[in-house]
């Protein structure tokens, strides 16, 4: 049998002067939330290309997740065996 399960990601992001900001949300089809930024600067010599730093800040910040969602379920394993788990980042 198939299960599909849906989870939604949302992700802004500001600059401010040579810095952009990632600020990304995902909401689990259980209800339970996670967040989490990322930030990219550009050097004071380089061109601005706002696209560039968007693409560092929303990896940074999607880095940022799946860290966060292997430690989710590394403790989702614990509960479950009742001994310690040590997920790979």
């Amino acid at each position: 049998m198939e299960t599909i399960v849906d989870c939604n990601i949302q992700m802004e992001f500001r600059e401010i002067d040579a810095t952009t900001q990632a600020d990304v949300r995902l909401k689990m089809h259980d209800g339970s939330q996670l967040a989490a930024q990322g930030i990219a600067n550009r050097h004071p010599d380089d061109r601005r290309q706002q696209r560039v730093g968007e693409e560092v800040a929303a990896a940074r910040a999607l880095n940022g997740l799946a860290e966060q969602l292997l430690d989710k379920a590394g403790t989702d394993i614990q509960e479950v065996m009742h001994q310690d788990v040590h997920l790979s980042h």
